[in-house]
């Protein structure tokens, strides 16, 4: 089985529902890769309970049904080779509630979406069977997918399984810590380059060497015309749309390269912004991307506010649309070396807008949760506007707290110019565009350096917290642990 690490908040919810009194139908969800499977497997091993285990495939809807019944046959008669062929969804149900009687089975039904998609029936056949034959059993049915649009409808309230649920487990990539136990031998800096790259996507961090630098193992596993990173930007993306998958490409591949509006990726398609809409909440709603707003927005204004900017969510197509699209032609001819030479030229920058600056969001939530803040922030972003951008924001709107940071994944220590800017210019900047222009509001700082801080820094920060690298890392350890 696959290393396990980072996922027992998973477990305990897992834990918690399973241990509810009655039948359990749970719904659990994410994207490609995150490792959904070895969690569910890895939990129901853990429960001691008997498991049935059966994962979907696209095929006809009676290969479906005999894959089904397959799965179950081989739990209740181990060693058999065959299984009868089914008619119908009832018939199956029937026999697998026969089989199941009042032992406390865990029934795992594995890409559900796949099923679905080739029978649309099911939903309608699963529900009914649920109401009837399994809902008054010991059982604990588990449905999981990776389609997330298709997985989350089941829950809507057109939907045949719409009320059946009595839990849902979304499946988030792992926690930065946990690129601890993958990449024992990295240090901090070598981790965040690779969160930069692979995130928290135990499928992807399983391939990395850390005897090998970095660079090494993204010209080995990115860079190559074989392997699977080859393909896996379109298998991700056409696991969750089936149509029009060229636009939705090319909308990434925009955004990638730095159009963040829907009118700076409208001209660089040559389509109007109006167009683009349907696709980019679509994209939106599968989390391929995100729309994030000034955190200084108020929050009756953030459903209507224009002041949006699109971002690629998954770290590794953030990456591949970046980077490896735009130079297809140096990887068909194995040029790998003058590919990561262009790659090396931005990559230190690539790494500090992404994956430091979100690392140093998520320290300002931890350390709230902590209760370790002057305040307990509504929410945690960035600031933009025409004259001033700030990298984190944290603000509470009743307490009129706001928290201004700024991250700086350079070589070299930060000097107390950095320090003056943001306590000297920005500030007001930023508090200017406050209810009543910032007046009666608390402002506080704090500044993350990938080297640290100069002494001439440290004096000029007064009160500001300062968080280097090996303390954002520790911290965030802390965390999860």
């Amino acid at each position: 089985m696959d290393r396990f690490f980072g996922r027992q908040r998973e477990i305990g919810e897992l834990n918690a529902l399973a241990a509810q009194r009655g039948a359990q139908f749970i719904l659990v969800y994410g994207r490609r890769r995150v490792g959904k499977t070895t969690l569910l497997l890895q939990w129901a091993v853990q429960t001691g309970r008997p498991l049935i285990y059966w994962v979907a495939a696209r095929d006809t809807p009676a290969q479906v049904r005999y894959s089904f019944a397959r799965a179950l046959w081989a739990w209740a008669y181990p060693g058999s080779q065959a299984a009868p062929r089914f008619d119908s969804w009832e018939a199956i149900f029937e026999a697998a509630a026969h089989l199941i009687g009042d032992q406390p089975v865990i029934l795992l039904l594995d890409e559900f979406s796949y099923a679905a998609e080739s029978d649309p029936a099911l939903p309608s056949y699963l529900q009914a069977a649920w109401d009837h034959l399994f809902k008054s059993r010991a059982l604990t049915l588990v449905l999981a997918g990776s389609h997330i649009g298709m997985m989350v409808e089941q829950m809507g309230y057109n939907a045949p399984l719409y009320g059946r649920f009595t839990g849902q487990l979304p499946v988030g990539p792992l926690a930065f810590a946990a690129l601890r136990d993958f990449l024992p031998r990295y240090t901090a800096a070598e981790r965040v380059a690779v969160y930069a790259v692979a995130g928290g996507i135990p499928a992807y961090l399983e391939r990395f060497d850390d005897g090998q630098s970095v660079g090494a193992n993204l010209k080995r596993l990115f860079m190559q015309r074989t392997g699977m990173f080859h393909s896996e930007p379109f298998l991700l993306i056409g696991d969750v749309i089936r149509r029009e998958t060229q636009t939705y490409e090319a909308i990434l591949k925009a955004i990638a390269a730095g159009s963040r509006t829907p009118q700076e990726i409208g001209a660089a398609l040559g389509l109007t912004s109006s167009y683009l809409s349907p696709y980019l909440k679509r994209l939106e709603s599968l989390r391929l991307v995100e729309r994030r707003l000034p955190a200084t927005v108020p929050r009756e204004r953030r459903a209507t506010s224009r002041n949006s900017r699109y971002h690629l969510a998954d770290p590794y197509l953030r990456f591949y649309f970046r980077f490896i699209a735009p130079n297809l032609d140096l990887v068909e001819q194995e040029l790998t070396n003058l590919l990561w030479e262009r790659i090396g030229e931005e990559f230190r920058a690539f790494v500090g807008m992404t994956a430091f600056e979100e690392l140093c969001r998520q320290w300002v939530l931890a350390q709230a949760r902590a209760g370790r803040l002057p305040f307990l922030p509504e929410i945690v972003g960035s600031h933009w506007a025409a004259d001033v951008q700030v990298d984190v924001v944290a603000l509470n709107w009743r307490e009129r707290a706001v928290l201004l940071g700024e991250c700086k994944w350079g070589t070299h220590p930060v000097g107390r110019d950095v320090v003056r800017e943001l306590i000297e210019v920005k500030t007001p900047q930023v508090l200017a565009e406050l209810p009543e222009g910032g007046a009666g509001w608390r402002a506080y700082h704090a500044f993350f350096a990938r080297a640290g801080f100069t002494e001439a820094a440290r004096a000029q920060a007064a009160d500001a917290r300062l968080v280097d690298l090996a303390t954002l890392d520790a911290d965030l350890a802390k965390e999860e642990a």
